[in-house]
Parts: structure tokens; C-alpha cells; sequence
């Protein structure tokens, strides 16, 4: 049920005029990318409240390490912080075990940039206030979390595969990026949500059905009126 009275107005005047049209159905092709973007949109929420519950815990535990790699979230940090997540434990391993650790995980990098970790994981340990952690079971948390940082990344990494191998297969994907500003993970989401374009006849149709004509506002009883619009400046 309609409470608006704008919206009740206009399903009204449909149902009296009876000007329906033969709904058309969208492609395969652009569905399963719909599903796609929208799944991806979905895991880096979750992905990034994620980081948010592992950065408060990681500041009750090792709270400077966040500055040791370039990246918190990269694989290679997270690895490492996986196997020495306090103080004590990296101490006691060393430099040498932590520089031999770091180049195992990340073998592109020289042995100079992995010492060089190393020697900050010390730095950063020797300088930690919770040297003694008192609650175990943030240290439960810190390795569940990462394991499920590492999980988000690889579902991620998976998905943007896809899309891209289906957007390609697409004509109007290099077309929309050729709009000034609009670059691959956009253009996706545009033609991922409109479908086919040739559902419209009218370029109207188009902007009302992705709701970004300017000209009208309506909010209940509330009308504001802009200048400006740029269904009359398609249609020009």
C-alpha cells in the first residue's frame, strides 16, 4: 500500500489510462553481473567492519605494528603477525628467525627489506606498553580475525576476476568508460544495474528508472523544483 500522494497519484493514473507495456526481460549476461557486483558490494562491508573489530584489538595487544608494513592488511603483514601477534613472542624469536620468516612470506622483496622488518617488529615490541598480554582471549580474537581478513581478500580477489571476465564480454563496458570520471569498477556497477539500454525508448525513461534527474524533488507533501534537468537536456 502506497501512503505517498505523489506516488499513490501516479500508480493511479497508470490504472486508469491502461498504458502498460510488454515488460522486457533482461539479459543472462548483465543478471549474473548484477548478482556479482552486488555480492562483492556486500563482502567489503563485511570486509571493512572486519578491520574495524581487528584494529581495536590489535590496539590492546601490539598497537604499533599498524606502522611497521605499508599496508596493515597486506598478506604478508597479517601472516606475519599471525605466528608472532605480541610482544613477547617476537622478541623471543629474534632478528634473525623474523627476517628469515618475512622473506620465506614475501620472496619478490630483497633480504635487506625483510631485515629491515624485522629490526621494526623489534623496535615496535621493545616499545609496547602491553607487554604481558592479560586477556587471552584477545589474542583468540587477533588470529580468528586474520584468518578472516586473509578469507575476505581471496573472495574479493575472486570476484573482481569474474566481473571483469564478464564485463568484457560486454560492448557498452568500454563504452560507459569513455564518460570523463567514470573508470572500470563504475562503469560495472552502471551497466550492471540499467541492463540493456535498448529497454528504454526514451532517454526519460532511462534517467527515471536510475533516479538521477535533479529537476523534482518529492518527499510527501514536499515539492522542490531545480533548474536544470537533465532528462530535458537528453532528450535535446
Amino acid at each position: 500500500m502506497k501512503t505517498d500522494a505523489v506516488d499513490a497519484y501516479q500508480l493511479c493514473e497508470l490504472y486508469y489510462k491502461e498504458e502498460f507495456e510488454k515488460h522486457k526481460q533482461r539479459g543472462i549476461g548483465l543478471l549474473n553481473l548484477r548478482h556479482l557486483t552486488r555480492q562483492h558490494e556486500s563482502i567489503t562491508h563485511m570486509y571493512i567492519q572486519a578491520k574495524l573489530h581487528f584494529q581495536s584489538v590489535l590496539d590492546q595487544v601490539f598497537p604499533d605494528y599498524k606502522g611497521i608494513f605499508g599496508d596493515l592488511y597486506f598478506v604478508v603483514s597479517l601472516s606475519v603477525l599471525r605466528e608472532f601477534p605480541t610482544s613477547k613472542t617476537a622478541l623471543k624469536a629474534g632478528l634473525t628467525k623474523l627476517t628469515d620468516r618475512i622473506a620465506c612470506l614475501c620472496p619478490k622483496r630483497s633480504e635487506n627489506w625483510a631485515n629491515e622488518k624485522a629490526k621494526a617488529i623489534l623496535i615496535a615490541a621493545a616499545n609496547n606498553p602491553f607487554q604481558e598480554t592479560v586477556y587471552s582471549s584477545h589474542l583468540v580474537s587477533i588470529e580468528l580475525y586474520i584468518t578472516l581478513l586473509l578469507q575476505y581478500q581471496e573472495h574479493l580477489s575472486q570476484l573482481e576476476n569474474k566481473i571483469d571476465a564478464l564485463a568484457n564480454e560486454v560492448e557498452e563496458f568500454m563504452i560507459i568508460q569513455s564518460i570523463p570520471g567514470i573508470g572500470s569498477k563504475i562503469a560495472v556497477m552502471v551497466l550492471s544495474e540499467i541492463g540493456e539500454i535498448n529497454r528504454f525508448n526514451h532517454a526519460k525513461k532511462l534517467v527515471a528508472f536510475t533516479g538521477v534527474d535533479p529537476s523534482v524533488f518529492h518527499l510527501g507533501s514536499l515539492q522542490q523544483q531545480l533548474t536544470g534537468s537533465l532528462s530535458a537536456a537528453l532528450s535535446n
